[in-house]
């Protein structure tokens, strides 16, 4: 067996992983075996590749590419291991700019090396796309982690015109790229990467914080596009592969969480939506009052419950509270009380978040049901426990149509003969609207800080 025979089949091998790896990354019982799969397809073909001939020779540049990898670990590893819960939205974003940012330089690179040899138009093309793409996703993705890092503001930035303003900028940037094919100028590729890079940043300001993890995933759908391009342009089949499936797996991804929070992709990124809060800050809305409660009332009405629903969202996360929701659970269940989560398809800041979140304090799968199955059990609960979570909740979404959240699909809580809602304040969730979750008058609130309200009921409900 030839070297390329050997190398290519090694490819083979890799591309193969990458596919086992999204079949488990679409189940969270399986998530981390199939990261661990794709990291080591990944390690494979990087291996592989230091052994390939390009164009008959040896790889070039060997030792800079050892250092290169050498900085990019002890950058990555750390990070990685670690980042906060709450944080990992922003660590998703910052990885996919930086992906789409290399996407955009090889496309560059391999402009210079082919501009003189007189390239067929679609490789030019390619190399261009690979470019525009790349950019955009690096650029759109910096200003996403900033609004989740809340470096800037998470509400939409807007101005008047503004799409009309983004539809020129989009026009200029394709109006560069035929030029280019035209004239083959090098001075309008460094044009084009920098309206290109101002359209991924006009693309995402206008963009609420609510929005941004569906934003995040559509920009790692980019970020494969430009990887794919980069692939056609080095003659990469396992690039072309590698970055199909990301573009395809994350344009899937965008489609289902919008979906789920019963808006279309086009509204999510153009209407601005999170601008407006109509909650005050301290009381909710003026006229209107709450019940109010302690952990020792919330521990009373568990202890007597025969069925427990628990609600997360982000604010669990927030407070670092999933051990102690845990122990809680554990604690009713040793009581002979029934407990299961409901987990929101888009609770928190990322799709499974609250799963990996639960999944870090060793809460068993099996207590974990979706959001239609828990649906179906919210109204034989004799309490519905909700820990930071606020708009997946929010009756409005089914009853009141001119809310903005009107249809999206929800955890029905109210349903339950009791909800208790754990809360810091009145202040309302990322979708910036009031919830009248919290005026029903079966609803008691708890509020203060999520660890330690249920620290003290957990204390409360042992010594019961």
């Amino acid at each position: 067996m030839s070297r390329e025979t050997l190398i290519d089949l090694l490819y083979l091998f890799s591309a193969t992983t990458f596919l086992l790896a999204l079949k488990g990354l679409g189940s969270p019982k399986h998530a981390r075996r199939g990261n661990a799969v794709a990291a080591f397809g990944m390690l494979v073909a990087i291996v592989a590749t230091f052994f390939k001939y390009v164009d008959g020779h040896a790889l070039h540049h060997v030792g800079l590419i050892f250092l290169a990898m050498f900085i990019g670990a002890i950058i990555a590893v750390p990070t990685a291991r670690f980042v906060q819960m709450t944080a990992m939205p922003q660590l998703v974003a910052i990885f996919n700019g930086v992906g789409g940012g290399a996407a955009a330089l090889v496309s560059i690179t391999e402009f210079m090396h082919i501009k003189s040899t007189n390239p067929a138009t679609y490789v030019t093309l390619e190399v261009l796309l690979g470019v525009l793409i790349g950019a955009v996703s690096f650029s759109g993705s910096a200003i996403a982690f900033a609004k989740l890092q809340e470096l800037m503001t998470g509400r939409p930035i807007t101005y008047p015109g503004q799409q009309i303003i983004n539809a020129v900028v989009g026009v200029v940037a394709l109006g560069l790229i035929v030029t280019i094919l035209v004239q083959g100028s090098t001075s309008l590729l460094w044009v084009l990467l920098g309206v290109a890079l101002v359209l991924g940043v006009a693309f995402v300001l206008p963009i609420g914080g609510a929005d941004v993890p569906v934003l995040i995933s559509l920009l790692n759908a980019f970020t494969g596009l430009a990887v794919a391009a980069s692939g056609f342009t080095l003659g990469s089949n396992l690039l072309i592969v590698a970055g199909t499936l990301v573009g395809a797996s994350g344009i899937l991804l965008t489609r289902l969480m919008s979906k789920a929070m019963g808006r279309s992709l086009s509204n999510v990124l153009f209407s601005a939506f999170g601008s407006v809060i109509t909650a005050s800050v301290g009381g909710g809305v003026e006229g209107r009052s709450v019940r109010s409660g302690s952990p020792e009332d919330v521990s009373v009405l568990l202890g007597f419950a025969s069925k427990v629903v628990i609600i997360p969202g982000y604010g669990l996360a927030v407070a670092q509270a999933q051990h102690v929701l845990r122990e809680l659970a554990e604690v009713l269940e040793a009581k002979g009380i029934q407990v299961f989560y409901a987990i929101h398809p888009v609770a928190g800041r990322m799709p499974g978040h609250m799963n990996v979140l639960l999944a870090e304090a060793n809460v068993p799968y099996e207590d974990l049901l979706e959001m239609d199955e828990a649906n179906s059990e919210l109204s034989t609960a004799d309490v519905a426990l909700v820990v930071g979570a606020n708009d997946t909740v929010n009756p409005a979404a089914a009853n009141d149509p001119s809310s903005p959240i009107y249809g999206m699909p929800i955890i029905h809580a109210d349903l339950a003969e009791n909800v208790l809602f754990l809360k810091r304040s009145m202040r309302p969730g990322f979708a910036g609207i009031d919830n009248e979750l919290l005026y029903n008058p079966k609803t008691t609130l708890i509020f203060g800080d999520a660890k330690d309200t249920l620290t003290k009921v957990v204390a409360a409900v042992k010594a019961s």
